[in-house]
């Protein structure tokens, strides 16, 4: 038998093709489900009736019992006031109306109760109510009263009479309709008495048509635990069936090259913390299935040093390893130091980027296909068609989040037997409540401690009004032969924003640091890329004192002679921003600054961001409040990778609630890793129906 919530909306009474039209236009309704689906986003309170007296003291709307003593008509300059005089025993109010005079005029009358609803405002010290909602008071009617659902709208919905109010009455038509049988529930009554939560079907009534506020917190709890449910689900099941179907090449030794490079070469000791990372993706590489893992680290935390390690034990076996970044810049920066730490160890290190043409990129390529390059670096160019390698093993990925998915998994046709094995990295630390959110499909691996020796970044907070002190505090940074980055947010003067900006700054910086005796690079995204490389590279080899530049310097300049970041307007910048940016100094032996400039007018968050840098250095601690202070939003990866949109579960609110869904769904895989068991099965079509989860993303890291 079908389904009656598989009816198009447009065969539901008051609805009608036009409308039909426009709340699939508007909303994505096409059907009585999706009608269901469309949440309140808040609820008016009208279990409860209070006195004028009260009312007045409360800042939010309420709904109040009074009796018209008098209706008066005013005319202004422009158009007619109705002006309702309300009383009760504790006091009056005054009601206005600017619109709709004549309806109101009709439907009220002098003597009788009624029920109002709507915000006081105090307009001149005076008290008033402004078209407020009314009804007759009845003692019946108020005695079934229940918390009342607004649903989002827009305007083009408004327009055509398709308000709030009509909404919860189509909505209603529907449930009248309908049996809770016609409602599926995909976590079925056994898991739902197991968890303690109501059913689905119950569920779904209550929070359209709440009795009260314990009956909303109960329907809330049900829906937020199936939203965070099917969406650690989701990544966790596609995790486990690409473990199963997916094969890896198997690399069984830790060879020669690795065994000579870590004793000759590693000038120092690794961290504990990179030893067990190591360890970790020893141990997938050793599985024979593909290996699909993040490695997240905070800013200096030696990365690259494990990615190369990794790279190493490839090559021990045989194959090849490439590393993909961003930028040009970053790319060339990497292929500088491992070939340089790869010098006497027979191993064979390539470039490969947009710049690189004609012979030289033909040799490339002939030497990658042949073998005889060990190991390639390079930008999105390692991507494309022509790029062949003979054996690829492991492909590393750096700031993983500058690349689409599509571009990530185009690494996967680069080895025509077995898929190479995937780490992505990134220097961006990600609480662990979004890393389960962004990468649960995911093998997470953490390097939570700095190398030793690393020395802190004193981090101070500068107002505009002490721009004298700091110019003196660069002079002396240069005179002892250091190298200074001055950042800011805009390139040219912006009508909106009262910010300084880099066209402006260098301006005055060019005065206070004139040439001869000082020397400035210039460096912003609209630099074409020779020019930017040639000013980069100017700053690199110690030409140049002071880069000034816009945020293309987060990421790829390691200048170890660099020992102070100068923030402009830090207040606009977000926090793991500032954090990337202050991880360009501190990366020599000499003490290193970050300066935060800022203007006195601070938002509450602003100074709190500002805080959070002077106060700590730990990049996890700054993403948790980063995540506290922004939301989850379309935070990079969420909508990539969920299954699952999250309607009233709240990432960052919710943590505990997703952690436990997530241990919970875990428990069903280990008993039942194919969801294949009869009480199983409903979560199995569940997941099946979920569009995200039949495109297999979680495939491609």
């Amino acid at each position: 038998m079908n389904n009656p919530l598989d009816t198009p909306i447009e065969f539901l009474k008051g609805v009608g093709p036009s409308r039909a039209k426009l709340l699939t236009s508007e909303l994505g309704i096409r059907t009585w489900k999706d009608m269901l689906r469309h949440l309140p986003f808040r609820y008016v309170d009208k279990t409860q009736i209070f006195t004028i007296a009260e009312a007045k003291q409360s800042e939010e709307a309420v709904q109040f019992k009074a009796a018209v003593r008098s209706i008066s008509m005013t005319k202004g300059r422009y158009k007619k006031r109705l002006i309702v005089t309300l009383q009760d025993s504790t006091g009056t109010l005054r009601a206005n109306w600017f619109q709709g005079i004549k309806w109101v005029a009709e439907k009220l009358q002098e003597g009788s109760i009624y029920l109002f609803y709507g915000k006081i405002n105090n307009y001149k010290g005076q008290l008033s109510l402004n078209h407020p909602e009314f009804e007759p008071f009845n003692q019946n009617s108020v005695a079934s009263r229940a918390l009342e659902p607004v649903y989002p709208s827009t305007e083009n919905l408004t327009k055509f009479g398709l308000e709030s109010k009509v909404k919860r009455n189509l909505i209603k038509q529907i449930f009248a309709q309908i049996k809770p049988e016609h409602i599926p529930d995909y976590l079925g009554p056994h898991y739902a008495q197991k968890l303690k939560l109501i059913s689905r079907a119950k569920a779904l009534y209550s929070i359209h048509f709440p009795k009260d506020d314990s009956a909303l917190q109960a329907a809330r709890k049900r829906i937020k635990f199936e939203e965070l449910f099917f969406l650690q689900m989701g990544m966790l099941f596609n995790k486990e069936q690409r473990k199963a179907r997916l094969k890896g090449a198997k690399f069984e030794v830790v060879g020669d090259k690795f065994h000579k490079y870590f004793k000759e070469k590693i000038p120092f000791e690794l961290t504990g913390a990179q030893k067990r990372v190591i360890k970790e993706i020893r141990n997938d590489l050793g599985s024979g299935v593909q290996m699909n893992r993040l490695l997240q680290g905070d800013v200096g935390s030696g990365k690259t040093m494990v990615a190369l390690l990794v790279m190493l034990i490839a090559i021990d076996n045989g194959y090849q390893a490439c590393m993909m970044a961003p930028t040009e810049i970053l790319a060339q920066q990497h292929y500088t130091s491992i070939r340089e730490a790869m010098k006497g160890m027979g191993i064979h290190v390539g470039f490969l980027s947009g710049s690189v043409k004609g012979n030289k990129r033909k040799e490339i390529l002939k030497l990658l296909k042949e073998g005889i390059i060990h190991i390639l670096i390079g930008t999105h160019a390692l991507i494309e068609d022509w790029v062949v390698f003979k054996n690829l093993g492991i492909a590393i990925i750096d700031e993983q989040h500058r690349f689409g998915v599509a571009q990530r998994a185009a690494l996967w046709s680069k080895s025509e037997s077995l898929a190479p094995h995937i780490l992505v990295m990134t220097a961006t630390p990600i609480p662990r409540t979004l890393a389960l959110t962004a990468y649960g499909d995911l093998d997470v691996s953490v390097i939570d401690e700095l190398p030793p020796g690393r020395k802190p970044i004193k981090t101070i907070h500068m107002y505009d009004t002490k721009r004298s002190e700091l110019n003196h505090f660069l002079e002396s940074e240069i005179q002892k032969g250091r190298q200074i980055y001055i950042v800011y947010p805009l390139i040219e003067e912006s009508a909106k924003l009262d910010i300084q900006n880099l066209e402006e700054g260098f301006q005055r910086l060019v005065q206070r640091f004139p040439q001869p005796d000082y020397q400035i690079s210039i460096v912003h995204g609209r630099l074409k890329p020779d020019m930017k490389e040639a000013e980069m590279q100017r700053f690199v080899r110690g030409e140049t004192q002071l880069m000034v530049a816009t945020t293309v310097i987060e990421v790829g300049v390691n200048v170890p002679n660099a020992s102070v970041m100068v923030i402009e307007n830090s207040e606009r910048f977000g926090l793991s921003q500032l954090h990337q940016l202050r991880g360009r100094v501190g990366r020599g032996s000499e003490k290193s600054y970050c300066i935060l400039m800022s203007g006195y007018n601070l938002s509450v968050n602003g100074k709190k961001r500002l805080d959070t840098m002077v106060r700590t250095q730990d990049g996890f601690e700054i993403s948790e409040v980063d995540l506290q202070l922004r939301g989850p939003g379309n935070i990079e990866g969420t909508q990539q990778s969920g299954v699952i949109n999250l309607q009233v579960a709240n990432i960052v609110k919710d943590q505990q609630l997703m952690v436990y869904a997530r241990d919970f769904a875990q428990a069903i895989l280990l008993e039942d890793p194919g969801l294949k068991s009869e009480i199983n099965r409903p979560i199995h079509s569940k997941l099946a129906s979920l569009k995200n989860y039949r495109k297999h993303w979680g495939r491609i890291s």
